[in-house]
């Protein structure tokens, strides 16, 4: 079925219309290296690899958030880290005690916005600036944030995200994994709106996948 499935993907992007073309198989995406297995299998997965010390990141986060708001119920969103070298690491690490600490709603976009906008806070900041950003801003006691952004869970979190971002095949930032077999990214698809429609394509050809079509 999976090689049948890579086949008519195939099939598709080299037989699609110039007056309507389909998305290519090996420039506007590509196939993860191996299959990798999503949270829930009910639903279709699409994670964003992102880090906040990045520019397109951040750019992006507008037209995915406005696309996050439209997604069909069988369709699950989620964001992971993407850990490409160690300096990433503090940030990677910061995603995950906002989400320990049920602050990501609250201070998932100001993060950005401390980085790219107001520029109080370097892409590169080490631990303790991070620590002492995040205490602030939630206004909690700085030794529970200190002691939940050094603490076993999040540090697991960090490297199954750096174990994620290798296997997934992405050579960048901000890349989009749809449901743990395809990836793609603004720069192959020529745009961050284009990236979004090159997921609603794949998230559509899985879903006819699943529905046996």
């Amino acid at each position: 079925m999976k090689s049948l499935f890579a086949a008519m993907l195939m099939a598709i992007s080299l037989g699609a219309s110039a007056a309507d073309p389909q998305p290519q198989l090996g420039i506007e995406f590509i196939q993860t290296p191996q299959p990798i297995p999503t949270d829930n299998p009910a639903k279709i997965e699409v994670t964003e690899l992102f880090w906040y010390g990045c520019p397109h990141c951040y750019h992006f986060e507008e037209p995915l958030e406005a696309w996050v708001k439209k997604l069909p119920k069988d369709v699950e969103f989620k964001r992971v880290p993407g850990v490409a070298r160690p300096s990433w690491i503090p940030m990677a690490k910061a995603y995950y005690t906002l989400e320990a600490l049920n602050l990501t709603d609250k201070l998932h976009s100001p993060l950005f916005d401390a980085i790219h906008k107001q520029k109080s806070l370097r892409p590169d900041a080490d631990e303790p600036s991070v620590i002492d950003w995040i205490t602030k801003q939630s206004g909690l006691d700085k030794k529970k944030v200190e002691d939940t952004y050094r603490s076993f869970s999040v540090t697991t979190k960090v490297s199954r995200a750096m174990q994620l971002f290798q296997s997934s095949g992405a050579s960048g930032v901000p890349s989009l994994m749809i449901n743990g077999r395809f990836l793609t990214s603004s720069t192959m698809a020529d745009g961050n709106d284009n990236a979004l429609k090159v997921t609603n394509y794949l998230v559509d050809q899985v879903r006819k996948e699943k529905a046996g079509k």
